[in-house]
């Protein structure tokens, strides 16, 4: 799992040390250090010294599907009170009224609702979160729909329609819930044919429940589908890219005119652009892929193949991949150009850039940026950054400094938090974090702390606070992007030819000759290479 994260992120993971405590209970935060770049310029990449937040028992913000009103009569039920152990199932433990650990089994029979009883909203999506390191969402799915007919016997025909009427707004409320917050699961085949089995039974007997379920399984296939377009269109964006890189290799002289400035030189639209793509970006990501990127094999299960045929993270993954195409945007344009005067302006446009998306609230393109601007070939051009007012560029550095475990970023960030809960205008509702330190608070979390206890219960206790760092995120990426498009910036940022680090430092080394024999040694062998292939 570590190689994993070091391969998504580009960072190097430390091993763990042989006399660190077990992980039996919640450690503090292993160091973590991103890779180095060997230049002169100071840089905002260095250790990662995590500090270990307080358990937060507040779970008030998590996702919450409005229940079921109107026709279905939800009015009966309990709708958030938490039950306690003396109401519920043998095998779940609590500590002051909050659930701490418990058997699969019981955890699992704590979520079906009957005649007196409808879970925790929280409970829904902390349990519908975590469960996947357990078991499969198909069998899961499996078992809810036997608990169902079995308890409240729905399988049977003669069942007392006014028992079913009871029951039925409750299991409806629960699918709706999971199809909403969780969809991807339902690309399984083998979750749809339970969720027909059940929905099936529940909408036999009566109009109102059809109609119920009618509009659920829309809802479902609306979403499936625009994720399915999603997908497609990123497909198509990534061949553009790659045929205008492979026109840019063929005739280099040819395509070098067009660059950002030529396309757009107003910071504050780019940024706005920008903008859209971390917001669209954000917007595909299952709530479920930051867990599943990090599933491990559950030690009590004896299926070898566990997990194996899950879908994992590709939204997430394709996400953290425009980071990294961003940073390399950014190192291209200002290798690019000739004129040192020109790699100096486009220098301060990007700073520009960066600060605008600070001031937006657009943190991941703000660290993407700073990101590309610290790359080697870039941070070397000393004679180009000779010429830049580097101000601005120094106080972003600060915000964006690693230091006490990102400090004056989390302060940013809570700052952009508080301002999006009380906004005005929907401007104001933007926050997207910085995303690899996002990924790596949640992989630490899951990493210092057990799935389960030495009892063979799970830890609940680390799901409640895996929730509440994935349920922030969900509010984040629910903001839609109040700012008009421009397709054709868009369409740069997109598919604009971006040089590999390779042709990057022969540009680099063209712009400003070698310093020493390494680089002049590296200089050759990259002309050597490279424009041999032209």
């Amino acid at each position: 799992m570590a190689k994993f994260l070091a391969e998504l992120l580009g960072c190097t993971l430390p091993l763990p040390d042989k006399g660190a405590p077990p992980l039996s209970e919640c450690r503090s935060q292993p160091h973590l250090g991103l890779r180095p770049a060997s230049k002169q310029r100071p840089t905002i990449f260095g250790t990662l010294t995590n500090e270990k937040a307080p358990y937060d028992n507040r779970r008030d913000n998590m996702p919450q599907t409005p229940p079921l009103t109107g026709q279905l009569g939800t009015g009966g039920y309990n709708k958030n009170l938490y039950q306690t152990k003396d109401e519920g199932y043998a095998g779940l433990y609590y500590h002051d009224n909050n659930l701490v650990s418990g058997s699969l089994e019981a955890l699992i029979h704590h979520l079906v609702p009957n005649m007196d009883y409808y879970p925790d909203r929280t409970y829904i999506f902390t349990f519908l979160l975590s469960s996947r390191l357990f078991i499969r969402p198909y069998e899961l799915m499996s078992k809810v729909c036997h608990l169902c007919m079995e308890q409240q016997r729905l399988g049977d025909p003669q069942a007392d329609k006014m028992r079913i009427r009871k029951i039925a707004p409750k299991i409806l409320q629960l699918l709706t819930e999971w199809t909403e917050t969780f969809p991807y699961d339902f690309r399984d085949e083998r979750m749809m044919r339970s969720l027909k089995e059940l929905t099936h039974r529940l909408a036999s007997g009566d109009e109102v429940y059809r109609k119920a379920v009618g509009q659920m399984s829309q809802g479902l296939i609306r979403r499936l589908t625009v994720l399915s377009q999603y997908e497609e269109a990123l497909v198509k964006i990534n061949a553009t890219a790659a045929e205008r890189l492979t026109a840019l290799k063929a005739k280099p002289q040819a395509s070098i005119q067009r660059d950002m400035l030529s396309i757009c030189n107003d910071p504050f639209t780019v940024a706005q652009q920008l903008t859209h793509i971390e917001l669209e970006r954000l917007s595909y990501i299952g709530p479920e892929e930051f867990v599943q990127a990090f599933v491990q094999k559950d030690p009590l299960d004896n299926d070898k193949s566990c997990f194996s045929d899950h879908k994992k993270a590709s939204n997430l993954e394709a996400y953290v991949e425009w980071f990294n195409r961003l940073s390399y945007l950014v190192a291209t344009e200002i290798c690019m150009p000739v004129k040192k005067k020109h790699r100096a302006r486009v220098i301060e446009f990007f700073i520009d850039v960066a600060r605008e998306c600070f001031n937006i609230g657009n943190f991941n393109s703000l660290m993407a940026i700073i990101s590309g601007m610290n790359m080697s070939p870039v941070s070397r051009l000393k004679k180009t950054w000779g010429k830049v007012k580097t101000a601005k560029f120094d106080i972003l550095e600060h915000q964006m400094d690693p230091s006490s475990n990102f400090y004056n970023y989390r302060t940013a960030l809570r700052g952009a938090t508080q301002r999006s809960i009380t906004a005005n205008s929907s401007r104001e509702k933007i926050v997207i974090p910085f995303f690899s330190l996002l990924i790596k608070d949640i992989y630490f979390l899951n990493e210092g702390c057990v799935n389960r206890l030495q009892n063979g219960h799970v830890n609940f206790e680390k799901f409640w606070e895996l929730a509440k760092q994935v349920s922030e995120f969900m509010t984040w990426k629910k903001v839609e992007c109040p700012f008009e498009k421009d397709r054709k910036i868009l369409q740069y940022l997109l598919t604009a030819p971006v040089f590999t680090e390779d042709a990057l430092y022969l540009a680099s080394y063209e712009s400003e000759g070698p310093e020493n024999n390494m680089e002049k040694d590296r200089w050759k062998s990259l002309r050597s290479t490279l424009l041999s292939r032209v």
